[in-house]
């Protein structure tokens, strides 16, 4: 085996595993649904995680994964190809961050500028001094470990960025000490309101949990905070955030991440056994059925979707048709 690539074991004819980040989870599985539709003979095993947790995984031959889709698309550009376990990044869907809370929480009174809070056509900006809020004693801020999931570092990549903007000296140190890490949890685990008062997460997750909860809130934060917008990626590059890498041979030791907008990114893995049952799936996420589960779901999708001049060469031909190269 080439060092640091993933030992596969035989999988049954008519496989197909999907490996996908947690904040895909809805609209994936209304993709997979219409896909066994189509192909009725296939078995689709949907994996879900921290990106770079089943970036590990993968890479360790723990997990086989014939499509990967990450939360951060670099999370392939800087942990997958470089140990040959991708050729390529698809960038295909975009969102952003915001500042989640319970309205009934005490220590989250006076987040929120004036404005009706009736998502998505209505979301209140957080104050220009909302970091003080956090800083208060006794807020905690919540979520996931940054060394395996996107969502935390971006996270910390935030606390830098607001530091810089608000021109607040020791901000980010600040507002780490206030961030617990909660490990993800089958069934009841922590939860926003009780175990934590703050979470930064991505608006059509925030979008959801307040359908269903009336207390849920979350606020809009500047786009030079909130990871949102393409135009400031070189502004958003002065954060950068250092995890271990995936630990394989081939692999380096560490991975420096800097900041970019939000935006998920998918590929195909090289040696994938079921590459044709991974092109199928992929076209129809870049396609028009993947597009109507995004609008539905989130996150929103980018039509078409991308890569890089470099990539576009390695695609699938059937894929080739629904990106676009830049």
């Amino acid at each position: 085996m080439t060092a640091g690539r993933i030992s596969v074991c035989p999988q049954p004819a008519g496989q197909l595993n999907v490996c996908h980040a947690g904040s895909l989870q809805a609209a994936f599985s209304q993709v997979e649904k219409e896909f066994a539709a189509l192909h009725p003979g296939v078995t689709v095993s949907d994996i879900s995680g921290g990106s770079v947790a089943l970036a590990r995984r993968m890479a360790a031959g723990i997990q086989s994964c014939d499509v990967f889709a990450a939360a951060d698309y670099t999370d392939i550009d800087l942990f997958l190809k470089p140990i040959g376990l991708a050729d390529y990044t698809i960038v295909f869907a975009e969102g952003r961050m915001v500042l989640a809370y319970l309205a009934t929480d005490p220590k989250t009174q006076g987040i929120a500028a004036a404005g009706d809070f009736k998502p998505p056509a209505s979301v209140p900006e957080a104050i220009s001094t909302w970091y003080q809020v956090l800083l208060a004693p006794g807020v905690r801020i919540g979520g996931a470990h940054p060394f395996l999931d996107p969502g935390g570092y971006r996270s910390h990549m935030i606390f830098q960025l607001a530091q810089a903007h608000h021109n607040v000296a020791n901000l980010y140190n600040a507002l780490l000490e206030h961030y617990v890490v909660f490990p993800a949890a089958e069934g009841t685990g922590p939860t926003l309101g009780n175990e934590y008062s703050f979470q930064f997460t991505y608006e059509h997750s925030a979008a959801t949990a307040a359908r269903s909860n009336p207390s849920y809130r979350y606020v809009h934060l500047p786009d030079r905070i909130d990871l949102s917008t393409t135009a400031n990626n070189s502004y958003y590059a002065q954060a950068e955030v250092t995890i271990p890498g995936l630990g394989v041979l081939g692999a380096k030791a560490s991975v420096s991440i800097p900041a970019s907008r939000v935006a998920w990114g998918l590929t195909i893995a090289r040696k994938s056994p079921n590459s044709q049952n991974a092109v199928a799936f992929v076209n129809l996420v870049l396609g028009a059925d993947g597009a109507a589960a995004l609008n539905a779901h989130g996150p929103a999708p980018i039509t078409p979707a991308h890569v890089s001049q470099s990539d576009y060469a390695r695609l699938p031909r059937s894929v080739q048709r629904l990106v676009v190269a830049r």
